[in-house]
């Protein structure tokens, strides 16, 4: 397989589960429109694109460097998406609040909150570094390999998430209001509870 091959499918592992980020994707642009969301899954996808570029240059050293703040890190993320869930629930109970917000901020922004969010989990350099080193000598042995690698991981996480901002989107259109404040409330729970697991 293609060094190039490999990067989709870590990318595609690292992207597809459902987590807090891929939720707030989905949320975001039932809420905002595709737009927004495709902004916010372009963030989480260029997080993913630096973790993978940063793991094919130095990988077992950064994750040598950050295995000693691994805790304080998981904390510090832990409370970060706790306070978004709580935010959520908060936004979801208002609808004032929530047809308000739609009209403020920018794409840009988006995009670098959730820039911002996804590179709050630094242990994904830990993944990523993990299955270059699986790949040995063999797979990723010059430059250019390391950077098809990257550029696959890069494109396939870009991909996944402009899906999910698809899907939120096509909910955005298509569900009655009612329907989508309990989509904002499930999801600010999901975000809310992903958050407290992570203190344990």
């Amino acid at each position: 397989m293609t060094p190039f091959l490999n990067g989709v499918l870590a990318g595609l592992g690292i992207a597809i589960p459902v987590g807090a980020i891929g939720v707030l994707i989905l949320e975001t642009a039932m809420r905002r429109g595709l737009r927004y969301g495709l902004a916010a899954g372009a963030g989480a996808a260029s997080a993913d694109f630096l973790f993978a570029l940063l793991a094919a240059l130095a990988g077992t050293a950064l994750a040598a460097a950050l295995s000693p703040y691994a805790t304080a890190l998981r904390i510090a993320s832990a409370w970060v998406l706790v306070g978004i869930g709580l935010h959520g629930l908060w936004r979801a109970g208002s609808a004032v609040v929530r047809d308000a917000s739609a009209a403020q901020g920018s794409p840009w922004r988006i995009y670098g909150q959730f820039l911002a969010l996804t590179l709050l989990n630094p242990m994904t350099i830990a993944y990523f570094a993990a299955l270059i080193l699986g790949q040995g000598a063999e797979g990723l042995d010059s430059p250019a390999a390391r950077l098809a690698f990257v550029a696959g991981a890069g494109l396939a996480s870009l991909a996944w998430q402009s899906f999910l901002a698809g899907l939120g989107a096509w909910a955005h259109r298509r569900l009655p209001p009612g329907a989508q404040r309990a989509a904002g409330w499930l999801g600010a729970l999901i975000v809310l509870g992903l958050g407290i697991r992570m203190f344990f």
